[in-house]
């Protein structure tokens, strides 16, 4: 993003001496191979005419790294955001890079990751780890669809700065409309040098490096809430953060009108996991299960189990909606579905959490779940899983509960 905040086409603004030459020359075109980017597919999320696998900042981020990816093509390389294959897949075709190591927060984006590698025969260019040392020891080339947050943004910049190489180059880029100044002053707490390279196709590209020895990263962040008395712990990206959300809010208040013989419960689509601890917390006998697929919400629901002693009575677990629990084997099922897929507003999401739901729920089960009011999703619920019925509603939310056949 440029230092003015306006999507200009100007030069870059380089912050350390000597930092436009490395970088240009790190950025020369080395595209030995071809790839066929429109092969690549979204699946197992979803597939929509407007939404897409592949766009114009993953062709920028690779062509800028270039020069970088011939220097380390045999090891070395980390690709982290790869939303379903990307950079992973043109870092190996284009440059011949292997031993790659991927970090992707969402479970759906890996399994999209290794459906795409192997469409084209690279299942064995790249691993998946998770965020940390064994991720980045001895990286030198790191290639990064930026974040939508800040926060998130800042603690894998952090954990760049301190496990990678010491002469990393970090290729960090994003469609402008989603980018902001901001990110600058991010990378800047973590690196000694970012140059802003020019704007390609309503794309563009931020060169860290200089990894800053003082880089510190202090994640996850906590939250007493007296309220509900519990603690809230949260990663960088959790949805909420370390707050919780009025959606959230909303369900807790009803937790003690939900089906009061449950046995075993589940947080669907966790996020930090407010709502099975407070479950738990309320019923001492209960079995709760915490699931989502992103990898960060994993962490901090974790983490927020942790900090409220009840690591004994809730399970954390990372999965795509609810595959890998049983038909029929939940009685109570609660949920604060997303609606946005990326950057676009799409029921698909729901929807698919919505039949998992169905499958899982045992017949005379409860699934309580609160949604936008303007989404209207009552049909749909009583279509998928059963009568539902209104439980609250205002102008922003409505709380419904579906009773499973």
């Amino acid at each position: 993003m440029s230092e003015s905040g306006t999507h200009d086409q100007s030069a870059p603004r380089n912050t350390t001496a000597g930092t436009t030459a490395k970088t240009q020359a790190m950025s020369a075109v080395d595209n030995v191979n071809e790839f066929d980017f429109d092969r690549l597919r979204r699946r197992p999320d979803i597939e929509a005419e407007n939404l897409f696998a592949v766009d114009a900042s993953d062709r920028l981020i690779l062509d800028e790294a270039a020069g970088a990816l011939a220097a380390y093509r045999a090891g070395g390389v980390v690709v982290l955001e790869d939303r379903y294959g990307a950079l992973t897949l043109g870092a190996a075709a284009l440059h011949n890079a292997r031993g790659i190591r991927v970090y992707q927060d969402a479970l759906s984006g890996e399994y999209a990751l290794d459906s795409n590698a192997s469409g084209v025969n690279l299942t064995e260019a790249y691993r998946s780890l998770p965020l940390g040392e064994e991720l980045l020891k001895d990286a030198h080339v790191v290639l990064l669809q930026l974040p939508k947050s800040l926060d998130a943004l800042d603690e894998i910049a952090g954990a760049i700065a301190k496990y990678a190489a010491p002469d990393v180059i970090v290729f960090a880029g994003g469609r402008i409309k989603h980018m902001t100044v901001s990110m600058n002053e991010v990378l800047r707490r973590h690196f000694g040098a970012l140059n802003v390279r020019p704007a390609r196709q309503k794309s563009r590209v931020l060169i860290a490096s200089s990894p800053l020895a003082a880089s510190t990263t202090n994640w996850p962040h906590s939250e007493r809430h007296e309220d509900f008395d519990l603690a809230v712990r949260g990663h960088g990206g959790v949805f909420a953060g370390t707050s919780i959300d009025i959606g959230t809010r909303a369900l807790l208040e009803v937790l003690d009108r939900m089906k009061l013989d449950a046995e075993r419960a589940i947080d669907l689509g966790c996020g930090t996991g407010v709502l099975a601890a407070a479950l738990a917390a309320q019923r001492p006998l209960l079995r709760v299960l915490a699931t989502d697929q992103s990898a960060v919400a994993v962490a901090s629901a974790r983490a927020t189990v942790d900090a409220n002693a009840l690591a004994d009575r809730v399970t954390v677990v990372r999965a795509d909606g609810l595959s890998g629990q049983a038909d029929d084997s939940a009685d109570l099922i609660l949920l604060n579905p997303p609606f946005h897929i990326g950057a676009s507003v799409h029921a698909g999401l729901a929807e698919k959490l919505f039949i998992d739901a169905a499958r899982v729920l045992a017949p005379g089960g409860e699934l309580w779940t609160v949604w936008n009011t303007h989404l209207g999703y009552r049909p749909m619920l009583t279509r998928i899983v059963g009568s539902t019925r209104q439980v609250g509603r205002n102008t922003k939310f409505t709380v419904t509960v579906s009773t499973g056949r």
